[in-house]
């Protein structure tokens, strides 16, 4: 790796940033929000408020906890900007790619956080209190990036409304299993103009026959599933592979 391949990443950073700007509104907003990626790309161990405004040479931590806490902008315009960015950064003639759904836990001590509570998490491998986000990612032969996130809450939240009022979590929010938080998110990215060759998932989006159906005449499915579901496609999956290898290499 040479150093004009550094510099470049330097500029590529500012045509993102430059891209997503608009959707902070205000000078100050984009400012603090560029601040704290180049702080999430830093090398700082403990990516917190505090560490990362030390090394962006700050004193306090107030900008970046008002970016995060109390600010006002968008985080679902700045999705639709990624989106379309890594479509037209990752994806190119004969190389749409693979969309990976995937679940993470996010481990907790309390009972504020939204969504938490004990459910099973992957991370540790067991059941813990918890929250659960579902997680959608785009990987080409050129490289990967995230795309697309949701929150997973539990039924025991959606029917407590007084305890939802109290997280802040919107009046319209209703429940929605893992599996159709994924369906939404991949409607969004197909809606973005994203045409994988396949939709890589675990067994918990394998399992769910109300998924694939719905997608299945825009794109194939590679998922695991249970042994005696009677799902499996040995070609699909053959097949699937095959575009994984290429797309991880």
């Amino acid at each position: 790796m040479d150093a004009g391949t550094v510099r470049g990443w330097s500029k590529q950073f500012d045509e993102m940033t430059g891209r997503v700007g608009p959707c902070f509104g205000r000078h100050d907003l984009r400012s603090q929000a560029t601040g704290y990626l180049r702080g999430l790309l830093g090398s700082v161990e403990r990516k917190n408020s505090w560490q990362l405004s030390e090394h962006l040479g700050r004193e306090k931590p107030y900008g970046i906890q008002r970016l995060l806490g109390r600010a006002s902008w968008d985080a679902d315009e700045v999705r639709d900007a990624l989106i379309r960015y890594a479509a037209e950064h990752l994806v190119g003639p004969g190389d749409p790619g693979v969309l990976i759904v995937d679940e993470t836990g996010f481990l907790k001590k309390g009972d504020k956080s939204v969504g938490v509570q004990r459910q099973y998490s992957g991370t540790a491998g067991r059941i813990e209190n918890c929250q659960i986000g579902v997680f959608l990612a785009l990987a080409t032969s050129r490289g990967r990036a995230l795309v697309d996130r949701a929150l997973y809450l539990p039924e025991s939240w959606c029917s407590d409304a007084s305890r939802c009022k109290e997280a802040g979590v919107p009046e319209e929010v209703a429940f929605a299993t893992k599996p159709q938080l994924a369906m939404k998110m991949l409607g969004r990215a197909f809606e973005a103009g994203l045409q994988p060759e396949f939709v890589l998932a675990d067994e918990v989006y394998g399992n769910d026959v109300s998924v694939r159906p719905n997608t299945r005449s825009r794109v194939n499915w590679a998922t695991l599933i249970a042994g005696d579901s009677g799902l499996v496609d040995e070609e699909l999956q053959a097949s699937a592979r095959g575009v994984c290898r290429a797309a991880f290499h």
